[in-house]
């Protein structure tokens, strides 16, 4: 395992119990790099969507745990915020949540002349993607997949 999949696996298992007193789920944790800054964010969840005082809530919490712990030798900035509309679908817990709804893909290389994609989220296995777009099913390789995310729709 990588550095940061050994950071994200720990905060996650700090977030787990943390999570659960609060009534939340997580949805995701992340350890990036932006620029010269490094960041731990967790993204959590509820059936109603969570608010301001939930994140709060887990932020003091998990941020306590991680101090305690002290795993992380790299000074970081702690986030914990909603994953948002338009979420990124990373995990097979996320895509089997938006089966049925309307997702955009991004491929990392041109299929048919074309990068971007958007339709329903049909299925998925540990191999391909399909969505329908227009009526026409379209299945792509996970491995060729750059981004996936829930469509805004305004």
């Amino acid at each position: 395992m990588s550095k940061r999949e050994v950071y994200e696996t720990r905060a996650e298992a700090l977030l787990l119990p943390i999570a659960e007193a609060n009534g939340v789920e997580i949805y995701d944790v992340e350890y990036v790099r932006e620029g010269s800054q490094y960041y731990l964010r967790a993204y959590i969840d509820k059936k109603d969507g969570v608010n301001i005082t939930d994140c709060e809530n887990v932020s003091r919490a998990l941020s306590d745990a991680l101090d305690k712990e002290d795993f992380i030798p790299d000074a970081y900035i702690l986030e914990v915020s909603s994953p948002g509309l338009g979420r990124t679908l990373k995990k097979d817990k996320h895509l089997q949540k938006s089966l049925g709804m309307e997702v955009e893909l991004k491929l990392f290389k041109p299929m048919d002349k074309r990068k971007e994609f958007s339709g329903v989220l049909d299925s998925f296995d540990t191999e391909n993607i399909t969505i329908m777009e227009e009526n026409i099913s379209r299945t792509f390789k996970r491995a060729d997949v750059a981004l996936i995310r829930l469509a805004l729709d305004f």
